[in-house]
């Protein structure tokens, strides 16, 4: 299994290029395209995002294997794929703190390049959505992040990151009718956000987890909040899901994808035909 690092990317996403719509929403730090690939004809699309986590890039590789699965055979409702959503956190996961431009000294002081989770000067982005902003800061000022770190430093503002604000854009231009953020590890489903959440998004969150074999559950205390999935069930009120990928420990290993890519394909099935 090839790392799925940019060039990997950007050659699978020409290749998709030639069966359906692929888009650019946006740069990263570094400047690497975010891209979006577009499947089916649907006026309120499933949106799949992965790849928010620099580590936690064997869902980049899941993302990019279902998008070619369904450019062949699409779904049987339209669906929306952003396989890497922090390429620059993917690249310094895989590469090291060469492949984070201007913030490569940053990156170095750290220590933490292999198990890199941030964006590029060290923010979160799973925790930069304004989702319960208040307490996600305070929860981090308990645990002592407080300035841009390997991982859980959620930024000074929402939607601080381009990279956040590539997905935000796009959900606010795009009537999408609920979205999958893909992470790993665990074999988890999150479905919930507070009193926000419609009444449909558990029954659906039970039906992927059992395609899956998975659980539904809920994340810990300092995962709660600023996540895409709780940002985009308060803002639109519809269902949001983050679904964790395999066993282990983060970075799971390329090897895993083999076992671990079936489960994922059913629940993405279930989502993306609902």
């Amino acid at each position: 299994m090839q790392a799925p690092d940019y060039v990997y990317q950007a050659r699978c996403v020409r290749e998709l290029s030639r069966r359906c719509e692929v888009s650019v929403i946006g740069k990263s730090l570094c400047g690497r395209e975010i891209f979006a690939v577009n499947i089916g004809d649907s006026p309120a699309p499933a949106f799949i995002a992965a790849g928010f986590h620099g580590m936690e890039y064997l869902t980049v590789s899941a993302a990019l294997h279902f998008a070619s699965e369904c450019a062949e055979n699409p779904p049987c409702r339209g669906v929306t794929i952003v396989p890497c959503v922090n390429p620059d956190g993917v690249e310094i996961a895989l590469h090291g703190e060469g492949a984070a431009c201007r913030y490569r000294r940053f990156v170095r002081q750290t220590g933490s390049a292999c198990r890199w989770q941030a964006n590029a000067r060290g923010v979160d982005i799973n925790h930069n959505f304004n989702a319960d902003w208040q307490n996600v800061k305070r929860r981090e000022r308990a645990a002592g992040i407080i300035k841009p770190a390997p991982t859980r430093f959620g930024g000074f503002f929402p939607e601080s990151e381009p990279e956040t604000r590539a997905l935000t854009r796009l959900c606010r231009r795009q009537a999408f009718s609920r979205v999958l953020a893909l992470h790993s590890q665990g074999r988890e489903i999150y479905w919930d956000f507070g009193g926000c959440t419609p009444p449909g998004c558990l029954p659906l969150a039970e039906k992927m987890a059992a395609a899956g074999g998975y659980r539904v559950a809920s994340p810990e205390p300092m995962a709660t909040g600023g996540g895409f999935k709780d940002w985009f069930i308060k803002e639109f009120r519809r269902c949001g899901f983050t679904v964790e990928m395999g066993l282990g420990k983060n970075p799971l290993p390329l090897s895993d994808f083999e076992k671990e890519y079936p489960r994922v394909r059913e629940i993405f099935l279930v989502f993306s035909c609902r």
